[in-house]
């Protein structure tokens, strides 16, 4: 071999050898691993963060044509192969709605909504004492955080699915009115077994539009709110006419409709509903 060869060749061996120690340095160690992990769950989460917070700002003006809850029901009815009742639901503006409607919704749900940023704090301490008692206490969730389960969500309970409510909660109080709120919680609420929102319940169960519910009416509508599939407005138990006298007992101490702190106040929060609301809830 000459000596021009061992020259080319020793050139090609010293090439190799710094070739593979490039490559060598490419390989990714753990730490690059994770960190390019770590890079792509933070942009999947502001790419969910965003999508799901344009979703909610579009909903403050636009009427939901169904909800989680609604859907769920339909899916539920095709797998179980079981027969389920047809879904009345149909979109009414705040206006055309008796201002007595969300007076006793407030009452009867939650009597804070004026004053908090979508949770009861104290209601919740409350209702985790008694699940450690084995107990369950109904008043925990806000109206926020109904409308934010009923809209988005699916039903029953678990950590991911109480997050979730938590973090739609938080977005609905920053990107929605309080009124909107409760218009929204007022069309989709279920109000009996497929009747979904209050244009369906007054006029499935009382024959009337929501224009004219009377304040009977809506403590009643109110009244059921807790199990709408088992307790009746058409026939009402002991239990359901007891809590319909007990919300009208709660409208009239919050001021009803037509006093001077009236239901415009109870949405745009005054000083002086504030101090009443408080000194209610001391009691």
């Amino acid at each position: 071999m000459s000596a021009e060869e061992h020259v080319a060749r020793d050139r090609f061996a010293v090439a190799r050898s710094l070739g593979n120690d490039d490559h060598s340095s490419k390989k990714e160690t753990p730490q690059s691993k994770i960190s390019r992990l770590l890079m792509i769950t933070g942009r999947v989460i502001l790419a969910a963060v965003a999508f799901s917070a344009t979703v909610v700002l579009c909903l403050r003006w636009v009427p939901p044509p169904t909800s989680a809850f609604m859907l769920e029901q339909r899916v539920a009815g095709l797998f179980q192969g079981k027969r389920q009742p047809p879904i009345r639901y149909r979109w009414v503006a705040w206006k055309a709605i008796s201002s007595q409607m969300p007076l006793a919704i407030i009452a009867a749900e939650d009597q804070k909504f004026p004053q908090h940023w979508g949770f009861d704090v104290q209601a919740i301490s409350e209702a985790m004492e008694k699940n450690k008692q084995g107990n369950n206490l109904r008043g925990a969730s806000t109206i926020t955080q109904q409308v934010a389960k009923n809209l988005f969500l699916w039903s029953g309970r678990s950590y991911v699915r109480k997050g979730l409510e938590a973090y739609l909660t938080i977005l609905l109080e920053v990107l929605w009115t309080k009124q909107r709120i409760l218009e929204v919680y007022l069309n989709i609420a279920e109000f009996g077994d497929g009747i979904y929102g209050v244009s369906a319940a007054a006029e499935t169960f009382l024959g009337k539009r929501p224009s004219e519910i009377t304040k009977g009416d809506a403590a009643l509508l109110a009244a059921v709110l807790p199990n709408p599939k088992h307790l009746n407005v058409r026939s009402p138990s002991p239990h359901v006419l007891e809590r319909k006298r007990w919300i009208e007992e709660q409208m009239e101490q919050l001021g009803g409709v037509s006093s001077r702190i009236c239901l415009l106040q109870m949405i745009v929060p005054s000083k002086a509903l504030f101090k009443k609301l408080k000194s209610l809830n001391r009691r």
